[in-house]
């Protein structure tokens, strides 16, 4: 199994998680995350006075999948995030040794 962790612009939110179900995600965490990269936030005005912000708000999405659909799910995470322009994001894949459904106790494939 496989923990796909993807940092995308929020107004992808939506298009991102309609895609992930027509390929049949079971589930999806969001969490509303501000942070940077190379684009290091922008400054801007405030009653004449300008200021830097660092941190821009960005949605991270957490799904995990198994190894054989992982990379679908990449490409069509790649595909329907971007926007061709600075800032659209990354995705983080990591291995998983296990997961357990609290409320039945089941492991593995049958607890996603």
């Amino acid at each position: 199994m496989k923990k796909i962790e993807a940092v995308i612009k929020p107004f992808k939110l939506d298009d991102v998680k309609d895609k992930l179900n027509e390929l049949g995600v079971k589930g999806i965490t969001v969490s509303e995350v501000k942070g940077f990269g190379r684009q290091k936030g922008h400054t801007e005005l405030y009653r004449g006075a300008e200021y830097v912000v660092d941190f821009l708000p960005k949605v991270k999405l957490e799904v995990v999948v198994d190894d054989e659909i992982c990379p679908t799910i990449i490409e069509a995470m790649i595909a329907t995030a971007r926007t061709g322009r600075i800032g659209d994001g990354k995705i983080f894949v990591t291995n998983l040794e296990e997961v357990i459904r609290i409320r039945t106790g089941e492991r593995g494939d049958d607890a996603i």
